[in-house]
């Protein structure tokens, strides 16, 4: 998914508008180098992260969808002198085997200790699992190299299980969200997951581990609706899927636009994992034989493969989250940033305003 999150304190009246333009850079620099040495162009679903404060920013590269051998081409390079603005590393672990879906299959072909190895040579600062939870030994490796460890969860339990292994940061995405999703709804699962976290701290940084809120999340009123749920940003999708630095295609961009209210569906067929997505014709004639998606997802096949190995003609669908019908255009990140903190510090200080004293409510 194309997403960026905000994760900053709104203590103190500072600007964080202009720290678009860096991630911006952050990013055209790491594609080019990335694809003068590996030869692959990477993938549009790219994620920037706001951190900690307005003087930080980290780009996050998805490299899940490469061949490892891609990846792990960058071995043979020196790391970047100087060395390249702050970034993060997104990979998905989902789990295989015993008790897992039997879809799910192994991203890294084996190669996962590798590719941390490449991740920390190159200067990573995050280390982000899309699914799953990262093993023992590749969290205590990538602690000891200083670099914070983020999980995405979709419930509670998925959050427990991340921080009891030793991670940083949650990741909390409602069922509303685009791409790879659970099916418990923001509001309910941003303060369930912050009551897990209260329980542990950041084994790196020794401070309480943070939640990041996602799933519906497109201007200041969900940024400010995130905060009072008790996260301490926000991991925004859909929204910079419609912007003009966004590498999304231009179609998917104004399909995001174009979108109503209840028109994306949630899918097996491309990934055998729940996938919200724009349904096109392609994922609609698959959804419309759901005991055949059930018969070959319990065989451990996922169906859009099950058309590629036969040599059929297949349409990879838009994935976007609900919150794309309240998108309405495509313009700049900076701009979309700035508008939503923005209205997200007006809506504070509204709320502010019901407790003033001598309020009833």
């Amino acid at each position: 998914m194309i997403s960026a999150a905000l994760i900053y304190s709104l203590r103190r009246n500072e600007r964080v508008f202009s720290l678009f333009e860096i991630i911006h850079t952050t990013f055209e620099e790491l594609k080019r180098r990335f694809k003068s040495q590996v030869n692959v162009e990477p993938r549009s679903n790219n994620s920037s992260i706001l951190w900690g404060s307005p003087n930080r920013a980290l780009q996050i590269i998805d490299i899940y969808p490469f061949p490892p051998s891609s990846f792990l081409k960058l071995d043979n390079q020196p790391p970047a002198h100087p060395p390249p603005p702050p970034f993060g590393v997104d990979l998905a672990l989902p789990k295989v085997g015993e008790g897992a879906r039997k879809t799910n299959h192994d991203y890294t072909h084996g190669k996962l200790d590798d590719l941390i190895e490449v991740t920390i040579k190159h200067g990573a600062k995050l280390f982000v699992s899309a699914v799953g939870v990262p093993p023992a030994h590749t969290i205590k490796r990538l602690h000891e190299a200083g670099i914070l460890v983020m999980n995405m969860v979709g419930a509670p339990k998925h959050a427990e299980k991340a921080l009891a292994a030793g991670v940083d940061i949650v990741c909390a995405q409602g069922g509303e969200g685009g791409g790879h999703t659970g099916d418990v709804p923001f509001s309910i699962l941003i303060p369930a997951v912050v009551d897990v976290a209260r329980k542990y701290k950041s084994p790196l940084t020794g401070q309480p581990a943070l939640v990041v809120a996602a799933g519906g999340v497109s201007d200041g009123r969900s940024l400010a609706a995130s905060l009072m749920l008790g996260a301490s940003g926000v991991w925004v999708g859909t929204r910079f899927v419609a912007s003009d630095e966004s590498g999304a295609s231009r179609m998917h961009k104004e399909a995001v636009v174009d979108a109503g209210f209840g028109d994306t569906v949630t899918t097996l067929v491309v990934s055998g994992r729940p996938l919200r997505v724009l349904p096109n014709d392609y994922i609609k004639a698959w959804q419309s034989k759901p005991e055949e998606i059930k018969r070959l997802t319990d065989a451990g096949v996922v169906p859009i493969m099950k058309d590629f190995d036969e040599g059929k003609d297949v349409d990879i669908p838009f994935l976007m989250g609900h919150v794309a019908a309240v998108v309405k255009d495509i313009k700049p990140a900076g701009q979309i940033v700035e508008e939503m903190v923005k209205e997200a510090v007006h809506m504070l200080k509204v709320g502010h305003g019901y407790l003033k004293e001598g309020s009833k409510l």
